[in-house]
C-alpha cells in the first residue's frame, strides 16, 4: 500500500512538474520559472528552421509576379549548464539566411514591379544568462545581440521569481532594454533614404506574472507586460512609409493547463490581447495538446488564431501613401501591408521521441494562412492578396 502511494506521488510531482515547466515557457528566456532548484543536469539542444512563404488572389495575378516570396534557414544552439549547484548558465547562438525580397507596399508592391529587402542576407544573434537559484525563487541576468548587414539590435534583462510557503503561487517580474539601429546606407534601401546616417531605437519593457496551482491536474497564469519605445519606427524597405518615433504597447495574456489522468495528455490553452498607441488592437487565441505515447513518443497538435486592426496611419490599397497623406492632411501613413486588419489561421503538429536516457529528437510542422476578411470586424482591406507561409523546424537534445 505505500509503495503504490510513492508511485501516485511520483505521478502527481512529475504531472505538475511538466504543467510547470509548460506554463514557464510563456516567461522571458531567462527566467526559469517555477523552478526553485538548480538543474542537476545540463543540456545541449540543435535547432534547424526553414520558413517559407508566398501570396495568392486576383492581385498576384495581375501584378505579373512569382507567387514565392521569402525563404529563409535557420540554425540555432542552445547549451544550459548548472554551476555549483546554485547557478546555471544558458547560451545560444543563431545564424539565419533570407532569401527573396518582401513588397515594398500592399501585397505586391506600389508600383507593382518595387520590392524590398536583399536577397542573400545573413543575419547573427546570440543572448546569454545567468540564473541564481533560492530556495523561494530565482534571479536571472541577460544579454543579446544581433546583427544583419543593416540592422544591429542590443539588449539587457533582469528578471526573478518568487514563491510562497506552499510553492502554489509563484509571482515573476522582468524588465529589459533594447538598443537598436538601421543603416540607411544599405545599397537595397529605397533611394529616397539613402546617404542619411544610421536611426537608432530604444525599448524598454516591464512584465509583471503570476502563476497558481490550481490542483494537481491544472495551473492558471497570467502575465502583463508594458513596452516603451523611441526612435525609429519607419520601414526603410517601404517608401514612402513615415511612422511615429514613439510606440507604447501593453499585453494581456492568460493561459490554463490541464492534464488528463486515463490519456496521460497535457490541454494547453491561451488568450493574448495586445494594443499600441499604433491602434492595432489584436487578439490571440491558441489551443495545444501535449499526448505522451508509449516507448518516448510525444506528439502535440496546436491549432491558433490571430485577428487584429489596422494601424491609424495605414493607406489601403488603390491609394498612393505618400499623395493620399498630403490630401488628407495626414503626418504618418504606411501601405505596409503588416498595418493592415487581417486574421490567420495557423495549424500544425510536433512529434518528439527520446532516443535512450539522454537523447531527444523532435520534427515541428506549421502552416498559417492570413486573409483580410478574417479578421474579428471583417473589415480589411479587400486589396491584400492571401498570405500563406509554412515553417519546419528539426530538432536534437542531449543531457548532458
Amino acid at each position: 500500500m505505500d509503495s503504490l502511494q510513492g508511485k501516485n506521488s511520483n505521478r502527481r510531482t512529475r504531472r505538475l512538474a511538466a504543467l510547470l515547466a509548460s506554463a514557464a515557457m510563456l516567461l522571458p528566456p531567462a527566467n526559469n520559472a517555477c523552478a526553485d532548484a538548480a538543474p542537476e543536469q545540463g543540456v545541449v539542444s540543435l535547432k534547424y528552421l526553414n520558413y517559407h512563404d508566398s501570396q495568392s488572389g486576383d492581385t498576384y495575378k495581375t501584378a505579373g509576379m512569382s507567387r514565392d516570396r521569402i525563404n529563409v534557414n535557420a540554425l540555432s544552439l542552445m547549451v544550459m549548464v548548472p554551476v555549483a549547484g546554485e547557478w546555471s548558465v544558458a547560451m545560444t547562438c543563431t545564424e539565419d539566411s533570407i532569401t527573396g525580397a518582401s513588397p515594398a507596399h500592399h501585397g505586391w508592391g506600389f508600383p507593382a514591379d518595387s520590392s524590398s529587402g536583399a536577397s542573400g542576407e545573413l543575419r547573427y544573434a546570440g543572448d546569454l544568462s545567468v540564473t541564481r537559484y533560492f530556495s523561494k525563487g530565482t534571479l536571472s541576468a541577460g544579454s543579446s545581440y544581433s546583427q544583419e548587414s543593416d540592422y544591429i539590435s542590443r539588449g539587457i534583462s533582469l528578471s526573478g521569481t518568487l514563491s510562497d510557503g506552499s510553492k502554489n503561487t509563484t509571482i515573476s517580474l522582468g524588465t529589459a532594454y533594447n538598443s537598436d539601429t538601421v543603416d540607411l546606407n544599405k545599397p537595397a534601401v529605397i533611394d529616397s533614404k539613402k546617404s542619411e546616417s544610421p536611426r537608432s531605437k530604444r525599448v524598454f519593457s516591464a512584465l509583471f506574472g503570476v502563476t497558481q496551482v490550481m490542483s494537481q491536474n491544472d495551473i492558471m497564469q497570467i502575465i502583463v507586460t508594458w513596452t516603451h519605445g523611441k526612435g525609429y519606427y519607419s520601414d526603410p524597405y517601404k517608401d514612402p512609409d513615415v511612422r511615429p518615433d514613439m510606440r507604447r504597447m501593453f499585453t494581456f495574456m492568460t493561459r490554463w493547463n490541464h492534464h488528463f489522468e486515463a490519456p496521460d495528455g497535457t490541454a494547453r490553452l491561451s488568450y493574448r490581447y495586445y494594443t499600441d498607441t499604433f491602434g492595432i488592437r489584436a487578439h490571440t487565441l491558441n489551443v495545444e495538446y501535449v499526448q505522451a505515447l508509449p516507448h518516448g513518443w510525444e506528439i502535440t497538435p496546436m491549432v491558433r488564431y490571430y485577428s487584429q486592426s489596422a494601424a491609424d496611419f495605414y493607406v489601403p490599397t488603390g491609394d498612393d501613401p505618400f499623395v493620399a497623406a498630403r490630401v488628407d492632411g495626414m503626418q504618418y501613413y504606411s501601405g505596409d501591408q503588416r498595418l493592415s486588419a487581417f486574421g490567420a489561421f495557423s495549424y500544425g503538429v510536433r512529434v518528439a521521441k527520446e532516443l535512450g536516457r539522454s537523447w531527444m529528437a523532435d520534427v515541428k510542422y506549421e502552416n498559417y494562412e492570413q486573409r483580410y476578411d478574417w479578421g474579428i470586424s471583417g473589415r480589411g482591406d479587400s486589396g491584400i492578396p492571401t498570405f500563406n507561409a509554412r515553417n519546419i523546424q528539426i530538432g536534437l537534445t542531449r543531457k548532458l
